[in-house]
């Protein structure tokens, strides 16, 4: 049975086309994985079937009665409630049901024996549904998939607006798990979630008996879990029954096939134009020509797959620091309380060093703390004097600049032409470079972001989870740029095959915090 067919839908931003007469289809119990470069229109795709963006063309139809999930990068909670609060949400039908209950047992009071027995029966079927539907196991069925998402370490009395952006998206996600629709929609599910948690949704979406629909540059969490792959390319959508490995064979011999139908049509062209061109002058002969042309206009012409712009990245290495980079004392990092208990540490010149845990226990604080952006709660750490770091942060802010005005303005010295050749560099195309850095993918804006690191000449590399939303030719770029880098590394990853090539050493928060 399908649950979706989109046909012909075709969407753009001015005159950069994301999406041209683009066609998909979902099955019931399908789990497909939307995969393609960053900029191709995967986050777009989504926005569109979910009804946030209407395309320019095109026709999507649902089947009906159908229940939908969606957890984009972009989604937020409500200020002010807790993360039990915030998750009860999800059975908000049921609480209305409920109190739809009550109400006629109220009305039974002053009513005649007819109004009784309709409300009896009304309050049966109520009743009916709320035992079938477990909601007298709700606070039990919230802290189990709580729990497994790392929402029981934090408190589920916590406010929200007390959490960070990676604790705030695992409260998003456990939403959505407990809503249970008949189709997920998950944009980048793991960016924020820590390597055990990871493993829990990976088991979770395993054994998901409904559709869904994922975007996750994380290959082998996407490769356990789908049984459909959808390629977003130049604007189309390939579909690829089975797994993600079978997906590149299949994509790698289609566009072989292609290139050879390719040359081979190339050749009859010029073939035929050769003829023409020696014979359509010649009266006896221009008959023939004339055939001939007919020949070529009558071709249904192919084209080659455009060709993706990889990116290139290379960190400029400044004069060496001292042989001790940073020196904690008696640190303790937190804001209004302590998150870890007091650490004594050194990080010397040229150690990379990765940095994982649970979320909310400090990774981002520390780095931060280190950096000096924050003050510590108490202790101190000491910078050395010929310190010159590149900070990539975990979250970015969406701003009205186009991508070529936020590298310009933190580089003015720079020609128009330096900053397009340096973004362009990174991946981006021209319509990337002059497009709002608020319409951009998130791929996309790290790009943006690192090239402003790649332009400065540093010695201290400081990565807060760089490799969000990075398509795999930048996440490999990425992986090789700061092996090759002659400085100091501070990397924050949950993507351990990222950064065991890359590292000397790994820190767990966990071992250091206070919770």
């Amino acid at each position: 049975m399908s649950i979706l067919n989109v046909e012909n839908v075709s969407h753009g931003f001015g005159a950069r086309k994301i999406l041209d007469k683009a066609t998909f289809r979902l099955l019931q119990g399908e789990h497909v994985g939307l995969v393609g470069a960053n900029g191709e229109g995967k986050s777009t795709f989504l926005d569109i079937i979910t009804g946030k963006k209407i395309p320019d063309e095109g026709k999507i139809e649902w089947c009906n009665r159908i229940t939908t999930g969606y957890l984009d990068q972009l989604t937020t909670l409500t200020k002010g409630k807790t993360i039990r609060e915030a998750l009860k949400e999800a059975f908000q039908h049921m609480v209305d049901l409920e109190s739809e209950m009550l109400d006629a047992y109220d009305k039974m009071s002053d009513a005649t024996e007819d109004e009784i027995n309709y409300l009896l029966r009304d309050v049966g079927e109520i009743q009916n549904l709320l035992d079938h539907s477990g909601y007298y196991t709700l606070d039990s069925k919230i802290e189990e998939v709580a729990n497994g998402l790392g929402l029981g370490e934090i408190g589920l009395d916590k406010d929200v607006s007390q959490l960070s952006g990676g604790q705030r998206s695992k409260v998003l996600l456990t939403k959505l798990l407990l809503e249970n629709p008949m189709i997920l929609i998950l944009d980048e599910p793991t960016n924020f979630l820590d390597e055990n948690h990871i493993g829990w949704l990976k088991n979770f979406l395993k054994n998901y008996e409904n559709s869904f629909i994922l975007v996750s540059h994380d290959i082998p969490f996407l490769s356990d879990v789908v049984n459909v792959i959808y390629h977003v390319d130049s604007g189309l959508l390939t579909r690829y029954p089975g797994s993600y490995a079978q997906f590149l064979g299949l994509s790698k011999l289609k566009t072989e096939q292609n290139q050879k139908a390719y040359d081979r049509q190339q050749k009859e062209i010029d073939r035929l134009e050769t003829f023409i061109a020696k014979n359509k002058a010649r009266a006896s002969t221009a008959t023939l020509a004339r055939s001939r042309q007919k020949q070529i206009d009558k071709m249904d012409l192919i084209e080659l797959g455009r060709e993706r712009i990889k990116p290139t990245f290379n960190f400029k290495t400044s004069r060496s620091p001292g042989r001790v980079v940073f020196q904690a004392k008696d640190l303790v990092i937190g804001y209004d309380h302590a998150l870890t208990r007091t650490l004594n540490f050194v990080i010397e010149r040229n150690e990379k060093i990765a940095i994982k845990g649970v979320n909310g226990l400090g990774k981002t604080t520390l780095m931060k703390t280190l950096l000096g952006l924050i003050k510590p709660f108490y202790g101190k750490v000491e910078q050395d004097y010929y310190l010159y770091p590149g900070y990539f942060e975990q979250e970015a802010n969406r701003t009205e600049k186009s991508a070529l005005n936020e590298v310009w303005d933190e580089y003015p010295n720079m020609t128009n032409g330096e900053v397009r050749s340096a973004l362009a560099k990174c991946g981006l195309t021209t319509d990337h470079i002059i497009s709002k850095m608020m319409v951009l993918s998130g791929g996309e804006s790290a790009k943006v972001r690192l090239c402003k690191i790649l332009l400065k000449e540093v010695n201290l590399l400081v990565l807060d989870e760089p490799t969000n939303h990075l398509d795999i030719d930048a996440k490999a770029e990425l992986k090789r740029a700061i092996i090759d880098f002659k400085g100091t590394v501070i990397l924050v990853s949950h993507e351990p095959e990222f950064y065991d090539d890359i590292v000397t050493a790994v820190w767990n928060v966990e071992d250091w915090a206070v919770n």
